[in-house]
């Protein structure tokens, strides 16, 4: 066998080095340590950069597109989307908001490379002695790389990958440009984020002119956007603030003579937290629902609405009363309402979806299909005027049977001959068939959708008595026609959509398909359903309101619905009571719950509204059917097909 010359030897033989000295087993030991720390720390670091974000592109994300909801009276109702201001530069800002930020949050931010160890090591010896989180150890920095690129999960991975990003900001940026980028990007509370915005939302100037206490304020909701909000926790603020001013003492920002004359706004504190709290839930996401339908929503946009704010309030104030634990709905065992009130052109002016938009956001004004009962005789008697009759005409409330089926009035009595006009003011039901099937169902279903009706409705003789399901929003635009003196009503909830800079992007034209009944119809048909208010024997009298009104109750078999549609010359509104199951009420009829909610809700909505005479007229009177009749333009058919898929 032949022998291995020295050149074959490895450059550490393991035997040799358990025996040889101890510098070759301490070089191989570290060549060992070096190669596994140097596999190690690959390893990694792959798995530290595996998911890393595009630097580049999260520097030049833009954001979505903010929806704001205004009223045309400038209240807003709702905002989609986060608020940002105008960028701001360093040198544009009162010196005070950085001041108050670096004083609070990072005081060594000019001294460091990103990451503190001395910040860090204080914040541990200060947690380890409180006994729990007290202080964090990051810099504005990692802040800002957080901010930039990285999601608010709290994981070790995350904390490493932010680590590294602040050292590349370190080395990308200088340490104005870092603090440029973190006061543009740090979230405030509410959808907040950015100084400008910010200073816009809470003190509704532009960061340029923030005071010195405003910007101590900024500074101490950083620690807790929500906790330390003005508008809600202003004494958890003003406490936080005195922190702030008092780290700026301490970091040489300030004197205590200048600290001592930095005193917060006397009126400041007495923000009203109900200014700020949003309105109209049900409504606004009705029309954030249509809004992509009329402009493409690629960038910031004021959808300007029909709303009322005043009466809106009245009426959400109104039904959390009705419906409060213990109030008189729980009573009756009644869990739902809707309330939908519009202008005689259409325009949803109040819309309450339920009773509790947190525990339920689906809309009952709009999305729920009921049976509206009686509430649904007022176009059986138009489908009568057109075949001749007239209030004054002359039935019989009869047993009766057609097709096999037999209607039975409410209180199962029967008071023989009565004209028209009594049978609608005591709701009685065997007439209203009787007019039914003296109009023809073909005849009763077209008048429906003259005035605006797309459900689907019954070929049964039932059909007189409001068995087809409606929504509260179909049925109290059919009467408004009866307001107006005989046009349809299409409703509608946006007026205007407009850019950020307030140029108008779409603006409603047009009024509606125009006259769809006669004049003299209206007229008959108000004097009908005023005395179903105004007389004692009417089954609205609960609706009466110290000026022309009239209306018409409904109530379902039993009990499941109770409706009352109601109008005034100004303003039409309907309400519908019930369960979303379907299951009964305790006796609840239109003439009950619903007339008196009606009744509260209209004299609050027209305190400030002169009283006006409803249209008047006779059957008789057709001279101007076929005249003024609107002409649809190219939007208008639009919002028609829109409405309409909305109740097919």
């Amino acid at each position: 066998m032949s022998k291995k010359s020295k050149n074959d030897a490895p450059f550490f033989d393991e035997g040799e080095i358990k025996k040889g000295p101890r510098w070759k087993r301490f070089l191989y030991w570290t060549a060992v340590v070096c190669v596994w720390g140097i596999a190690i720390g690959g390893i990694g670091a792959a798995y530290i950069a595996w998911d890393l974000p595009d630097v580049d592109e999260a520097i030049s994300a833009t954001r979505k597109p903010t929806i704001r909801v205004v009223t045309q009276s400038g209240v807003e109702l709702a905002r989609r989307g986060d608020r940002y201001g105008q960028p701001v530069l360093l040198d544009e800002l009162p010196p005070e908001l950085p001041h108050a930020i670096l004083a609070t949050e990072d005081r060594r931010f000019y001294d460091h490379w990103g990451v503190d160890p001395i910040g860090i090591a204080r914040a541990m010896w200060v947690n380890i002695r409180a006994g729990g989180i007290r202080q964090g150890g990051s810099t504005l920095t990692q802040q800002a790389a957080k901010n930039l690129f990285l999601t608010p999960k709290r994981t070790l991975k995350r904390k490493l990958q932010e680590v590294v990003l602040a050292l590349w900001l370190e080395a990308k940026f200088s340490k104005d440009q870092i603090l440029t980028i973190y006061l543009n990007r740090v979230y405030f509370g509410q959808g907040t984020y950015g100084v400008d915005a910010a200073s816009r939302f809470y003190f509704k100037v532009p960061a340029r002119k923030l005071s010195a206490y405003q910007a101590a304020v900024l500074a101490g909701m950083l620690k807790g956007p929500n906790k330390y909000n003005p508008m809600f926790e202003p004494d958890l603020s003003r406490q936080r603030t005195a922190v702030v001013l008092s780290n700026m003492v301490k970091a040489g920002y300030l004197t205590e003579a200048d600290r001592k004359l930095i005193q917060p706004p006397k009126t400041w504190w007495r923000y009203n937290k109900k200014r700020s709290q949003p309105m109209a839930h049900y409504f606004v996401d009705w029309v954030l629902d249509q809004a992509g339908d009329f402009v493409t929503l690629d960038k910031d946009v004021n959808v300007i609405v029909t709303i009322d704010h005043r009466m809106q309030h009245a009426a959400e104030r109104l039904v959390a009363n009705l419906m409060k634990k213990g109030g008189a709905a729980a009573a009756r065992d009644v869990s739902q309402v809707a309330l939908v009130a519009l202008s005689p052109e259409g325009a949803v002016l109040a819309m309450i979806g339920g009773a509790n938009y947190k525990t339920s956001k689906f809309n009952r004004a709009v999305q729920a299909k009921r049976q509206p009962g009686s509430a649904f005789k007022p176009i059986v008697f138009l489908a009568g005027f057109d075949t001749g009759l007239s209030p004054d005409s002359v039935m019989a409330d009869e047993p009766i049977t057609i097709e096999e089926w037999s209607p039975q009035n409410f209180k199962k009595e029967y008071l023989g001959d009565m004209t028209l006009k009594e049978a609608m003011k005591r709701s009685i039901n065997t007439v209203a068939v009787k007019v039914s099937e003296h109009a023809g169902r073909d005849n009763v279903q077209a008048m429906a959708k003259k005035l605006g009706i797309t459900a689907r409705l019954t070929d049964a003789p039932s059909l007189a008595l409001g068995v087809s399901e409606l929504s509260l929003l179909e049925i109290t635009a059919a009467y408004g026609p009866f307001a107006n003196g005989g046009y349809g009503v299409w409703p509608y909830a946006i007026s205007e959509i407009q850019d950020a800079h307030g140029n108008a992007l779409y603006v409603r034209s047009g009024g509606g398909p125009g006259r769809v009944i006669p004049k003299g119809y209206a007229g008959a048909m108000n004097s009908m359903l005023s005395e179903v208010i105004n007389s004692d024997k009417g089954t609205g009298k609960g609706a009466r309101i110290k000026r022309p009104a009239a209306g018409k109750t409904g109530t379902s078999q039993g009990y499941r619905d109770a409706w009352f549609v109601g109008y005034t010359p100004d303003l039409i509104t309907g309400v519908w009571m019930g369960n979303d199951n379907g299951t009964s009420m305790k006796r609840v009829t239109g003439g009950g719950l619903p007339t008196r909610l009606w009744r509260d809700f209209m004299t609050q909505a027209l305190a400030n509204t002169k009283a006006k005479a409803l249209p008047s007229g006779k059957v008789t009177d057709r001279s101007d059917e076929g005249g003024e009749v609107h002409e649809e333009n190219p939007v208008e058919t639009f919002i028609k097909g829109i409405f309409n898929s909305i109740f097919n």
